[in-house]
């Protein structure tokens, strides 16, 4: 059984509201910054000209944060950012402990823990002194990068379609940063509904190359093309073995929701509805008999592209035209 994602505690780094002491632990960097973005945003809307100062834990002296907090003479809003609690050093550690014990009314004092062991004890004292507290943890697999590219639509309340999603993911999901950037600039530039043809439209170049257009085209019977998108892939840094994988992936969906048609019950199929719907899709033009051959032509390349044979692009080459072989056969 697969292991569930760790749910974060508190509210997410969306719904962070001003406080007297907010703790940010932090595994994924690109979240964490947008974080500490709306919390300063958050800030000077209340405050125009609140003063936000940064405070570096591990070069941290032994009575900074007392003189950064003490009473106002004319009260003003103060927000100070300690963007590194991992690194702290035993002077801060001492001092926000005791800070704890009665925080000033009219400053924010944010901190982000970045991961480590470090810091463990200040950290339970803050989630024990029942502080705000937002756990972001790292968004990993592409299923959750997706989920981040359409929450970050749902914000803007925009819609983008699961497809559109997982193709920006496909495009650009190596890298979070970039791939905010992305939906941020589809929102910009596209009206209404962000579907998978605008995706395509927009991040062509980027797209054309992935494992996944490689399946795209190897599936639709484009077997020219997807050589010469296999090809390109490789040269431009993409292995073998994640293209065969792709393959495989699309293979196997669309062996399910033929099953579907068959015997199969749908609550049987562990698809989500947009997997579903574009596995029909690809379905065209295949008969059972050509995509068991497909599937066995594609297990072997997957022996080979990981060590069976000794020119693995050569083996992708010859998995990609066997699979049209296959394809064309079961049209005639």
């Amino acid at each position: 059984m697969a292991a569930r994602a760790r749910r974060p505690s508190g509210p997410r780094w969306d719904q962070l509201e001003l406080a007297p002491v907010v703790l940010l632990t932090v595994g994924e960097p690109a979240l964490g910054d947008r974080a500490l973005a709306r919390l300063s945003a958050l800030a000077r809307a209340r405050t125009p000209s609140v003063e936000i100062t940064k405070l570096d834990a591990a070069a941290y002296e032994a009575g900074a944060l007392a003189q950064l907090t003490s009473p106002s003479l004319f009260g003003e809003d103060r927000m100070i950012v300690v963007p590194n609690m991992e690194k702290m050093s035993d002077a801060f550690s001492a001092d926000a402990l005791n800070y704890l014990d009665s925080p000033e009314p009219d400053v924010v004092l944010v901190v982000r823990h970045n991961g480590g062991n470090r810091g463990r004890k200040l950290l339970t004292a803050i989630t024990a002194g029942g502080f705000q507290h937002s756990d972001i943890p790292q968004v990993k697999n592409d299923a959750e990068k997706a989920e981040l590219v359409r929450s970050e639509a749902r914000r803007a309340r925009r819609r983008m379609t699961e497809g559109a999603a997982h193709d920006l993911v496909d495009a650009l999901g190596r890298d979070i940063r970039e791939l905010l950037a992305a939906v941020t600039q589809l929102l910009e530039d596209i009206d209404g509904t962000i579907d998978e043809t605008a995706v395509h439209e927009y991040y062509r170049g980027r797209i054309e190359a992935t494992p996944f257009a490689v399946a795209d085209a190897v599936v639709a019977g484009q077997h020219g093309h997807a050589i010469a998108l296999a090809r390109h892939a490789m040269v431009t840094g993409t292995a073998p073995v994640p293209i065969v994988a792709a393959i495989a992936t699309k293979l196997r969906s669309m062996a399910l929701v033929l099953a579907m048609r068959g015997q199969a019950r749908p609550g049987e199929v562990r698809l989500a509805p947009w997997q579903i719907d574009r596995a029909k899709k690809d379905l065209r033009g295949w008969s059972g008999e050509a995509l068991a051959q497909a599937i066995l032509v594609v297990a072997q390349a997957d022996a080979e592209v990981k060590g069976a044979s000794r020119d693995a692009a050569f083996a992708l080459e010859r998995a990609i035209l066997r699979i049209g072989e296959a394809r064309r056969n079961s049209a005639r």
